[in-house]
């Protein structure tokens, strides 16, 4: 039926033979959640565990991106509302309170228009359509990049960042730091800066707004924050890493180097697509190149 399935690209049934995207995307789109539920973590007003998938009951369809924290998760739904389910303590959820919710809930601050979401252990970071960048939760250590450093910050409600202006395009969080990337391709972290994982050629310093990496240049695609290290990827397809190489975090064949300041990868060439960086280890995935038949 015309006009039965809209979106803001416009009346659905135009895009059903070429466009399937758009109808998974606007139509359906349900969010599932599994394993330990303490704290309500999987949002299906429950905290006992599943083994298997199980659809959040509350919240409704079209969600769009959703990352896990430590006993909470944090998703986005197309219409551009963020909404948060778990533990609460620390102020995690974003909505002024500390109580866990087994439930989605959307925040109460910060309004709408949520572009991409990021969250780790302890807070989150999250940039709007509007190019701002907000973040909450325990923001030790300058971690939240709104300009403080004590030991004991808990933000219940989401606050946007004093430095760095707007237009960030991807953050994302790692343990303790925070690394994001502004559509101009400039490179960005704050938080704290031991084992070299802000790039900033220092392995003490703790950083509580935004600075830009000294090496590397500019043109990051994507970054990905682990425990103690940081990855990114340039337009060029190159790859890089700096923080603390230990395990071999680092992929440049040393297991205890210490970098503060980008370096390429020495192994796997370009074509570099996306990484994501874990607490022990990373890993990356490659482009076809297509030159090589």
């Amino acid at each position: 039926m015309p006009n039965e399935f809209l979106s803001p690209e416009g009346d659905l049934e135009n895009h059903f033979v070429t466009d399937y995207w758009l109808i998974d995307q606007y139509v359906g789109d349900t969010l599932w959640t599994w394993a330990a539920a303490s704290s309500g973590a999987l949002g299906n007003a429950s905290t006992t565990s599943k083994s298997t998938p199980v659809t959040t009951f509350a919240g409704g369809t079209n969600w769009k991106q959703v990352v896990c924290g430590n006993a909470y998760t944090v998703a986005i739904k197309t219409d551009g509302t963020l909404w948060i389910w778990g533990s609460g303590g620390s102020g995690l959820l974003g909505n002024a309170q500390t109580t866990n919710r087994s439930t989605p809930v959307t925040t109460f601050a910060g309004g709408t228009n949520w572009k991409q979401v990021s969250c780790v252990f302890s807070y989150t970071a999250a940039i709007k359509t509007d190019g701002t960048l907000w973040g909450w939760g325990f923001g030790s250590s300058g971690r939240l990049g709104e300009g403080t450093v004590g030991a004991l910050v808990y933000i219940s409600t989401p606050v946007t960042t004093f430095a760095g202006g707007n237009d960030w395009k991807q953050v994302e969080c790692g343990s303790s730091h925070t690394a994001a990337i502004k559509t101009d391709g400039t490179l960005w972290t704050w938080g704290l800066g031991s084992f070299g994982r802000l790039g900033n050629a220092s392995t003490t310093e703790v950083v509580s707004t935004p600075v830009t990496t000294f090496a590397g240049g500019t043109n990051w695609k994507q970054v990905s924050g682990g425990a103690f290290n940081t990855a990114a990827i340039k337009t060029d397809g190159t790859l890089w890493t700096w923080g603390s190489g230990f395990y071999g975090r680092l992929g440049n064949a040393s297991t205890t180097q210490v970098v503060s300041t980008p370096v390429t990868t020495f192994a796997g060439g370009t074509n570099w697509k996306q990484v994501s960086g874990g607490y022990y280890n990373s890993t990356a995935i490659k482009s076809v190149d297509f030159t090589s038949f």
